[in-house]
């Protein structure tokens, strides 16, 4: 009986979120029907798809052919991403994006269920059959989680497939118990959706390095094999469009937007518009990378070991949105498995601190465009990078905890 009502009000719970997710689907839908003009993005990613199977380049600086009339973008992704895409092309046109909206809001709920069972915490979404619903219903004011809704974005599905990879089918092996053959078949997976997530958008190889520093060197391997593998059938494919990509596109950050509009909330977009897009720029924001990685990989080495991996990945996301040359305020939606942890683990400040950051909508009010950023005072250069500030501030911050920490006593303790 005490068993048995937990896990009938958590089916409760997964019920009403799959109704929030269909009800996402279903004003999909509408949009359809209604003729609106939604998911520029999810616009893109189907386009690319058709212009593979029609055998159009892919990286050109015109328009593809297979868009609708009212996007005019790149498409920007690897090669190996137009095949994955192409169950997209089943899709009317302008079903594309509920579609997309719906498997974010499936993979957000996916994010928060894993999240919420790290170890150590309060168990507080475990408990209670209204924690995700309202978990996921409170993500979808976040910033970076709305905006990648309303562009049409696969930042939340990607994002998935990384918790899913590291803390789930790489997750430590248990001893002994009923689970234990699963968690052993799924380990021979580890890897591989990590692997697929950066044959799409090449940011997420930041956790192949991270399977590596924490001990999972199989896991590692197997996720760059299977992104060098989908990379390279794509040069049997398309060999030029392949090659054109490898030599220009990707090392071209210009070509998905301008670098030092506010939204690109990385390191390079800070230094950017610090200097008003000194040429030597992207080399000043390597060299503050390289010396971030220091504490960095520290922090997630040492949250590993103790068996803090929610943590540690989150680390290591952070510092990849902060490398990235381009990191546009829809990429943080790792803001999302952050928030989940800390009101898991009952630090209420900091969960109040990081839900009023990304609710607050701060970076859409921050005077932007043109040149505008390099008039920014003091004050709007805060406002404006709060995003990369507070990634780097959180690093050194717990890497300086971690190292009192360590002088205080030579044991492990927990967070």
């Amino acid at each position: 009986m005490s068993t048995s009502r937990p896990a009938s009000e958590a089916r409760t719970g997964r019920v009403l979120a799959g109704v929030l997710a269909l009800a996402v689907l279903a004003l999909g839908v509408v949009v359809w029907l209604a003729g609106w003009h939604l998911g520029a993005d999810s616009a893109v990613y189907r386009a690319g798809a058709l212009t593979l199977l029609h055998g159009d380049p892919l990286y050109t600086r015109d328009v593809l052919v297979a868009l609708p009339d009212w996007v005019r973008l790149p498409f920007t992704y690897t090669p190996a991403a137009a095949p994955l895409f192409l169950p997209l092309a089943l899709v009317p046109s302008g079903l594309v994006w509920g579609v997309i909206a719906f498997l974010s809001v499936v993979a957000l709920m996916v994010v928060i269920t894993v999240v919420s069972s790290s170890p150590g915490g309060s168990s507080l979404l475990g408990r209670s059959w209204w924690a995700l619903p309202a978990g996921t219903a409170i993500a979808l004011a976040l910033e970076p989680v709305w905006k990648t809704l309303f562009l049409g974005q696969i930042n939340l599905i990607l994002m998935a497939f990384v918790v899913l990879d590291v803390l789930v089918l790489s997750a430590r092996d248990s001893a002994d118990g009923p689970s234990a053959g699963k968690r052993a078949s799924g380990r021979r997976w580890a890897g591989v959706l990590i692997g697929v997530a950066a044959a799409i958008k090449l940011t997420p190889l930041i956790f192949v390095p991270h399977l590596f520093f924490t001990g999972r060197w199989k896991d590692g391997l197997r996720a760059l094999g299977t992104f060098v593998v989908l990379e390279a059938v794509m040069f049997a494919v398309i060999p030029v469009d392949a090659a054109r990509f490898w030599r220009d596109s990707a090392t071209d950050p210009s070509r998905v937007g301008s670098v030092h509009w506010i939204f690109n909330q990385s390191l390079n977009g800070l230094v950017n518009r610090a200097t008003h897009l000194a040429p030597w720029s992207l080399a000043v924001a390597v060299g503050v990378a390289a010396v971030l990685a220091v504490p960095a990989v520290w922090l997630v080495v040492r949250l590993r070991r103790r068996g803090e991996d929610a943590a540690a990945l989150l680390v290591t996301a952070f510092y990849g949105l902060l490398l990235s040359p381009v990191s546009w305020s829809h990429h943080w939606v790792w803001c999302v498995p952050l928030l989940t942890l800390l009101v898991v683990k009952a630090r209420w400040w900091a969960a109040a601190a990081v839900a009023l950051l990304f609710v607050s909508q701060i970076v859409m009010l921050v005077p932007n465009g043109g040149d505008t950023e390099f008039g920014w005072g003091l004050g709007w250069s805060v406002l404006g990078n709060v995003y990369v500030l507070a990634a780097a501030g959180g690093i050194l911050g717990l890497a300086a905890r971690e190292l009192r920490l360590v002088r205080r006593s030579p044991q492990v303790v927990t967070v």
